[in-house]
């Protein structure tokens, strides 16, 4: 098995509600986003998927991201607000429909809102459907 990771950076503000108060205020943070895919076989180059076209898919989904106030974006609602967790949920499953190859897949997403606080999305078994 191999798994490659790649790692981004995006700035966003958020509202938290049902939380610490101190988060209940409208804040941005500095993001960091580490995202983990994995597949068992390479291709004829002798890769698992191009660090180049991953960053690319990573970078395009932290677009929509960069820069925005998370409340406002339709996946980000009361039932699916913009907290850690939520965000390495949402990019995991925005770069797993980008993938070309249905072999190879997110493992993990974890997302830094602090540089000692991150929440990690992880694939219990992503490879369960092959």
């Amino acid at each position: 098995m191999f798994e490659l990771k790649v790692v981004i950076h995006f700035a966003a503000a958020h509202q938290l509600k049902m939380v610490a108060k101190k988060c209940e205020i409208l804040h941005g943070n500095n993001w960091k986003i580490e995202v983990c895919v994995a597949g068992e076989n390479l291709n004829d180059a002798g890769v698992l998927v191009d660090f180049g076209e991953l960053k690319q898919n990573v970078s395009e989904i932290m677009t929509r991201l960069d820069h925005n106030f998370l409340n406002e974006l339709d996946y980000f609602n009361d039932q699916n607000p913009p907290s850690s967790e939520n965000i390495a949920l949402y990019i995991a499953n925005s770069l797993q429909a980008m993938l070309k190859d249905p072999k190879i897949r997110v493992t993990s997403v974890t997302a830094w809102e602090l540089e000692n606080a991150c929440a990690k999305y992880l694939m219990v078994n992503p490879f369960s459907t092959f």
